[in-house]
């Protein structure tokens, strides 16, 4: 069965490849994730199956206008000499997902190409939340061991397993699991890797974030804020800044803020 035929099966007619974008995607893994915890095996398996016709939304929000995307296949996939934290053999769960080509989902597919809307994270049901190195249910009351720790060279950490459901996916900013997100992407049938386009882009905003840096100069309160404020912007918000400093700053204009800066309260400072 060809990419077409799959995905045709959840479109209520045939598309051809000019009218959809395809990309893949790694859902999730077997590995230790950052909140300590990890799917078993098992789970993915059950995974690969529930996440079959599931729909990609952002930051989990159930609401129907976020709807961007569709699976229409799965698969694991392991990666050889590669082991999780624990020391298990690693395995991913990977995921192939379209979209109908819209002129309203230009941008993010732009996006997408160019490695900005990258991490992805699943929403699943989970029946048993068990301890890695006892096994006992942590749901019911647990055990003493702590996860993070490690107990006889074995990492302590809370396995999820007997998963009945999966609800969604998301493009989310920060994924607990590291490894999950958008690994490259198809146009048509035809499969493009993203890396050195990804390496690139890096390099640019590197390059642009230390423009902006020098453009905000001098030493005082307000150009410290400046450079707080660019520290924190993506290449989109640092190429809209420096384009506006070079129009504040012709000759020996001081850059101004549209009133006092401010800061936030997690600390950061904020354009009005």
């Amino acid at each position: 069965m060809t990419e077409l035929e799959k995905l045709n099966r959840f479109t209520r007619r045939e598309h051809q490849a000019e009218e959809v974008y395809l990309f893949d995607v790694v859902l999730c893994d077997n590995d230790v994730d950052r909140d300590l915890e990890c799917f078993s095996e098992e789970a993915l398996t059950a995974m690969r199956g529930l996440f079959v016709g599931k729909t990609g939304i952002f930051d989990h929000d159930m609401r129907a206008l976020g709807q961007t995307a569709r699976i229409y296949d799965t698969a694991l996939i392991p990666e050889a000499g590669r082991l999780t934290k624990d020391g298990r053999p690693y395995v991913a769960l990977t995921a192939k997902a379209y979209m109908i080509r819209t002129a309203s989902n230009a941008d993010l597919i732009r996006e997408i190409e160019g490695g900005i809307k990258k991490e992805v994270s699943v929403s699943c049901s989970a029946g048993r939340r068990s301890c890695s190195v006892c096994g006992a249910d942590r749901s019911g009351g647990g055990c003493a061991h702590v996860p993070g720790r490690y107990y006889d060279g074995k990492l302590c950490c809370t396995v999820l397993d007997d998963v009945k459901d999966a609800y969604e996916w998301s493009f989310v900013a920060v994924p607990a699991q590291v490894s999950a997100g958008v690994t490259k992407r198809f146009t048509g049938e035809q499969e493009v890797i993203m890396e050195n386009e990804k390496a690139l882009l890096d390099e640019v905003e590197k390059m642009l974030r230390e423009e902006v840096l020098v453009l905000c100069g001098r030493e005082n309160a307000i150009s410290k804020a400046l450079c707080m404020a660019a520290d924190k912007m993506d290449i989109g918000e640092l190429m809209a800044f420096k384009r506006a400093l070079l129009a504040e700053s012709c000759g020996e204009a001081e850059v101004q803020l549209a009133g006092a800066a401010s800061e936030s309260p997690d600390g950061a400072f904020r354009m009005p």
